[in-house]
């Protein structure tokens, strides 16, 4: 199989061997990245700014990712909107496509997951793998700890309480939380008014 013929299997949702040495080359050239990322000053802004915008398939403005952060292919398939902020230990396992919309704040510890593989074992033993992109909307806060497993597609507005587990779409404006991660309620005009308990929001909107 060729190269060319991978990369298709790899965002085409198709099997494909993970370990060819034909691809391996090229996604130890993208960890490197990380690694040089990661052992950046947190001082650094300019120079970190500078290689997310080498690592990643697109960056937006205004965005940052804390230190340490690990993504299998460097980034090469993430596309991050405007305003992005990562907190610490974000796991991309980027084998396909990551798209984030503006706005979006990630928890501590969170792994945005696309590659999978096939339950036959025979199959696992020769390290098969498929792989489905992760789409995160705009203006969504994902809690600390929290998986989004392969194939998921989080709603605009939405939030995903810290632990949670998504192994299914959430649509827009709602709070969702649990493992498996459930919709619990609507985000209503009620929370630009509460904002915790009896607690009134007393800042400017």
């Amino acid at each position: 199989m060729t190269q060319e013929e991978i990369v298709e299997r790899m965002h085409s949702g198709r099997l494909y061997l993970c370990d060819d040495p034909q691809i391996a080359k090229e996604q130890l050239e993208w960890l490197d990245r990380v690694y040089d990322y990661n052992h950046l000053k947190p001082s650094q802004q300019k120079e970190k700014t500078a290689l997310l915008k080498k690592m990643f398939a697109h960056i937006g403005e205004g965005c940052y990712i804390e230190t340490p952060f690990y993504a299998n292919w460097g980034g090469k398939h993430v596309h991050f909107g405007d305003r992005v902020y990562a907190n610490f230990n974000l796991t991309m396992v980027d084998d396909t496509k990551i798209t984030v919309g503006n706005d979006v704040m990630i928890g501590p510890n969170v792994t945005l997951c696309t590659g999978t593989h096939p339950v036959s074992p025979r199959l696992r033993e020769q390290v098969a793998q498929y792989n489905l992109p992760v789409t995160i909307g705009n203006n969504v806060w994902i809690g600390g700890s929290c998986v989004i497993l392969p194939g998921v597609t989080i709603g605009d507005h939405s939030i995903i309480g810290a632990g949670s587990v998504v192994t299914r779409d959430i649509p827009d404006n709602v709070v969702a939380y649990g493992n498996p991660c459930r919709v619990r309620r609507p985000i209503t005009e009620q929370d630009d008014k509460i904002f915790r308990g009896d607690m009134p929001v007393d800042l400017p909107l």
